[in-house]
C-alpha cells in the first residue's frame, strides 16, 4: 500500500457529521434526476413520481451504508445534450427538499452552474460537487465561499470531437492528448484550486476529484486509478467516481447493468490508493467492498 499523505486538513465537520480523512471510506449514493443516464438509472426515465421514487431510492442507500446522496439533473455522458438552468433546477430542488426533510445523510448537488447550487444550498444541500472544476461558471466559487459549504473540483478534458458510442457499451473518449497524464491533471487540478482559494474558500473545505471517464480514454482512466495515490499528494482529500463506467465496460466487454464487479475492483484498487469517497450506483454492494477494503488498508491509521 503507498504510504499514506498528509493532507492540509484531518477532516471536515459539516452540520452535525465529522468526516475524519483516512480512517474510513465514505460512500456517495448517486440519485439521477433525468431521463438519459448512461447507467440506465435516470429516475425520469423510469417513474412519473420522481420525487417518491427519489426518496425509495435514497431509503435503499441510506440503508445499506451511504454517507452522502449525491442529486444531478443534467446527464454528462459522452455525447450528452446539456439542459439550462431552469430545468435542471425544475429537476433537482423538489429532489434535494424532500430528501432533506427527511434523511441526516449529507446531500451534494451536482452542478457547474452558480443559479443552481445556490437554490439548491437553500433547498437543503450541504455540499457542492462540480464537474467543471469552477472552469464553466465564473460565479460558482463565490456562491461556493459565501455559502461556506465544501466544494468537489474534477479534472475535465470532455470533447465532443473525441467521443465515440457503441449501442452496446456507450460511449468513451478517444485519442485524448496529455503530455504526461499525471501530471497534467495535478496542474489542472491546482488551477481548479487556486480559483477557490481566490474566492475565500478554505482548503478545509476543498476536495478533489480527478475526472474519471471525463476526457480520458480507457487506458487512461486505469492508469489513473492505479497511480491515484500521486494525485492525493497534493494535499486534498480524494473522491473517486468509476462506477459503471466505459472504462470498465470497453475492458470486460460488458453493458452498463453487468458492470457491478469491474466497479468492485476500481473501487477496491482506489481506496488502496488513497481515495476517500468513493461515488457509487450499487450502494449496497459497494459499501460492503469498501468496509472490506478499509479493513485491509486502514486498520485505524488517520491521515
Amino acid at each position: 500500500m503507498p504510504a499514506p499523505t498528509r493532507l492540509k486538513s484531518r477532516g471536515l465537520t459539516i452540520h452535525n457529521h465529522n468526516l475524519v480523512w483516512g480512517t474510513r471510506t465514505y460512500v456517495m449514493g448517486i440519485v439521477n434526476v433525468t431521463p438519459d443516464s448512461f447507467s440506465g438509472d435516470g429516475l425520469m426515465a423510469r417513474e412519473s413520481e420522481v420525487v417518491q421514487a427519489a426518496l425509495e431510492q435514497a431509503r435503499g442507500f441510506v440503508a445499506a451504508g451511504a454517507d452522502i446522496l449525491d442529486v444531478g439533473g443534467e446527464s454528462t455522458r459522452p455525447g450528452s445534450q446539456p439542459v439550462d438552468a431552469g430545468q435542471e433546477m425544475e429537476r433537482v430542488l423538489p429532489v434535494i427538499h424532500a430528501l432533506a426533510a427527511e434523511f441526516d445523510a449529507l446531500i451534494s448537488v451536482d452542478t457547474y452552474r452558480s443559479q443552481v447550487a445556490e437554490a439548491a444550498l437553500q433547498a437543503g444541500a450541504t455540499i457542492v460537487n462540480d464537474i467543471w472544476g469552477f472552469h464553466a461558471d465564473p460565479e460558482l466559487a463565490a456562491v461556493v465561499a459565501r455559502q461556506r459549504v465544501p466544494v468537489i473540483l474534477m479534472h475535465n478534458r470532455s470533447s465532443w470531437v473525441h467521443h465515440d458510442v457503441k449501442e452496446r457499451l456507450g460511449g468513451r473518449y478517444i485519442g485524448m492528448q496529455y503530455e504526461n497524464l499525471i501530471e497534467d491533471v495535478c496542474r489542472e487540478l491546482l488551477e481548479s484550486v487556486a480559483l477557490a482559494q481566490a474566492a475565500g474558500i478554505p482548503d478545509e473545505h476543498i476536495l478533489l476529484d480527478p475526472g474519471i471517464g471525463f476526457g480520458k480514454t480507457v487506458e487512461q482512466n486505469l492508469e489513473l486509478i492505479d497511480r491515484l495515490a500521486e494525485i492525493r499528494a497534493l494535499g486534498y482529500p480524494l473522491l473517486l467516481g468509476p462506477s459503471r463506467k466505459s472504462f470498465i465496460g470497453y475492458t470486460l466487454d460488458l453493458p452498463p447493468d453487468q458492470r457491478l464487479e469491474g466497479t468492485a475492483a476500481a473501487v477496491a484498487i482506489g481506496i488502496d490508493r488513497g481515495a476517500d469517497i468513493v461515488r457509487v450506483h450499487d450502494v449496497k454492494e459497494l459499501a460492503r467492498v469498501a468496509r472490506m477494503a478499509d479493513a485491509i488498508v486502514r486498520r485505524g491509521r488517520v491521515d
